[in-house]
């Protein structure tokens, strides 16, 4: 596995954005994987050349425990489950031995007065933790707490997945189909 993204969502906006990305992603790149938070390793495998992390902007950030059980209870979660989320998954990754080329991405309400970035923190801890984050943290709207995602946001982040597999050295294939 070349390109690993890894995701976090409550209402299921940021889980199809993450599966837009890494299908426009494997365009290019046939070994590109797709993991859920709460699958996703702790230690990344060491042929790991791209890591993509997105998640959704919650109480103007990465989301908390608090922030995710009150998504929960908004999808209609009688007893919320607690899970790790992009925030505890990036306090307990191994820091890469070699680079690693990193990229971030969030969904958020689509309003000009909501401050706050899950995409911009998940950058910043990544690049303190030693990624070499070459993209600028990325967007994709929704149009409520709920959504749904604003139209066009998916074939958006199809063409975002293609682009970052440009960040790769090396040789890159074409899936074939």
């Amino acid at each position: 596995m070349r390109a690993l993204v890894v995701y976090e969502s409550s209402f299921g906006n940021t889980e199809r954005v993450a599966r837009a990305v890494w299908e426009g992603m494997r365009q290019r790149l046939p070994d590109a994987a797709l993991r859920d938070v709460g699958s996703a390793p702790r230690r990344l495998p060491p042929e790991l050349e791209l890591l993509v992390v997105g998640a959704p902007t919650q109480a103007f950030g990465m989301s908390r425990p608090r922030t995710r059980e009150d998504a929960q209870r908004q999808a209609g979660v009688d007893s919320p489950v607690p899970g790790i989320g992009v925030r505890e998954w990036l306090r307990e990754l191994e820091h890469p031995e070699r680079p690693v080329h990193a990229a971030t991405f969030d969904t958020r309400i689509h309003t000009p007065h909501v401050p706050g970035s899950a995409a911009v923190g998940a950058w910043r801890v990544l690049r303190r933790d030693g990624f070499h984050v070459s993209a600028e943290a990325e967007s994709f709207w929704v149009l409520g707490i709920r959504g749904p995602l604003r139209d066009g946001e998916l074939d958006r982040a199809r063409s975002w997945g293609v682009s970052l597999v440009s960040l790769l050295s090396g040789p890159v294939g074409s899936a074939t189909r």
